[in-house]
Order: C-alpha cells, then sequence, then structure tokens
C-alpha cells in the first residue's frame, strides 16, 4: 500500500471548531447519543469493544463532515474494524492504568508493608510518586496526542493499526501547532463544562470530537472516489 499523503499546516484551531459547530448543531442529540452509548458499551466491555466503538462514532462523524446521512445503527459498523480499532485502543487505555498504578500503588505499599510509617516518609514518597505521575501524564497526553488521527485513518482509509499510527504520527507532528490549538480549546471547553455543574462536560464532547474530526479532514481529504 503506498503512504498516504496529508496536507500542512491546514489546521486553523477556533475554524475548526466554528465549522464543527455549524455542521453537527442540527444532530447534536443523535451524535451525543451514539457518544454516550459507543462509550458505555466499550466500558461494559472491559474495553475489548472499545476501539470498535470509537471507530464507529468517527464513521458517523465522518459522514457528518463530508456532509451524508447516517443512521444511529450505524455506530456497530465499528464492529468491521474490531483488531485494528482494538491494538490503537490498547495504547490508550494501557497508559492510563499504569498511570493510575504509579498513583496508587507507591502508597499502598509503602502503608501495608510498614504500618509504623511516620506521616513524613509517607508525604515524601507521595512527593516522589507525583513527580513520577507528571512526567508519566506528559508522556501519555504526548503519546494520544500523535496517535489522534488513527482511528479516523483506519476507518477511512482502510489503514492497519500499526500503519494508522506511524500515518497519525507523522500528520499530527506536521501540524503541531494547529494540533496544540485543538488540545488548549479543548481543554478551556472541557473545563467550562465541568464548571457547569459538572454536566456541561458530557455536552461538550460532541463538539471536541467534532472539531478535531474536522480537522482530520483538513489534514486528510476525502477520496475522490468516495
Amino acid at each position: 500500500m503506498s503512504e498516504i499523503q496529508f496536507n500542512k499546516g491546514v489546521i486553523r484551531p477556533v475554524e475548526c471548531y466554528k465549522e464543527a459547530w455549524e455542521l453537527i448543531k442540527n444532530r447534536f442529540w443523535l451524535l451525543l447519543a451514539l457518544v454516550i452509548v459507543g462509550g458505555f458499551i466499550g466500558a461494559a466491555s472491559m474495553y475489548i469493544l472499545l476501539g470498535a466503538m470509537v471507530c464507529g462514532i468517527f464513521y458517523c462523524y465522518l459522514r457528518v463532515i463530508d456532509r451524508k446521512d447516517f443512521k444511529f445503527e450505524d455506530l456497530f459498523k465499528g464492529f468491521g474494524f474490531w483488531l485494528p480499532g482494538l491494538i490503537v485502543a490498547i495504547f490508550f487505555v494501557v497508559p492510563m492504568f499504569v498511570l493510575y498504578a504509579l498513583i496508587y500503588i507507591p502508597p499502598l505499599i509503602a502503608i501495608t508493608t510498614n504500618p509504623n510509617i511516620t506521616q513524613e516518609e509517607l508525604l515524601t514518597i507521595i512527593g516522589a510518586s507525583f513527580v513520577v505521575d507528571a512526567i508519566f501524564m506528559v508522556f501519555m497526553v504526548c503519546l494520544h496526542t500523535l496517535l489522534m488521527f488513527s482511528f479516523p485513518l483506519i476507518v477511512d482509509k482502510n489503514l492497519s493499526a500499526f500503519a494508522a499510527m506511524k500515518t497519525s504520527a507523522k500528520a499530527v507532528w506536521a501540524n503541531l501547532s494547529g494540533v496544540a490549538g485543538l488540545w488548549g480549546l479543548g481543554f478551556l471547553l472541557s473545563l467550562a463544562g465541568i464548571l457547569v455543574f459538572c454536566i456541561g462536560i458530557y455536552l461538550a464532547v460532541p463538539l471536541m470530537i467534532g472539531a478535531n474530526m474536522l480537522a482530520y479532514r483538513k489534514v486528510f481529504p476525502a477520496s475522490p472516489n468516495v
């Protein structure tokens, strides 16, 4: 398979959010339902079906971005990408479990192995754990950012998991400033959503996904025969 070509320097974060809202606003509640149901199935399956559900969600978003119709049941077309979706999902999920382990396990080990541990010793262990957690979190965010186009590449370009991850990393690196802007706006939107009784974050997610998918389409234009 020939290498997938992509555009460089084409992501304008604010414009992506504006254009994405115009495209999804008439289907907002349906997209929100897809995200909720897909996320629930992914979590309930112990993340085995998470990749398939993400692929299904992104398939529906691509239909919206390309101004085509879609139905709720199109979510389950993600099962056709189960294996590559699972492989990519592993690279997203495993680092999060490692992060949780780095946060909770060291203090627990310290307490269980030394019941008489002093407060100062425990604080030292927690402080060291926090430093390690912060370093690993930076690594995890960088990894997830580089792989952000992997799922849509699997769905849109029918790439294998590793080809999709490799292509995503190259495309993100070539559009790093735009991607950083997207993440920054997404963070602010998430923060605003949390401040709205914590419920607003769920309402913000469909728009954030829409902006990221619009950015994807700008970087990877639709094939002429699609």
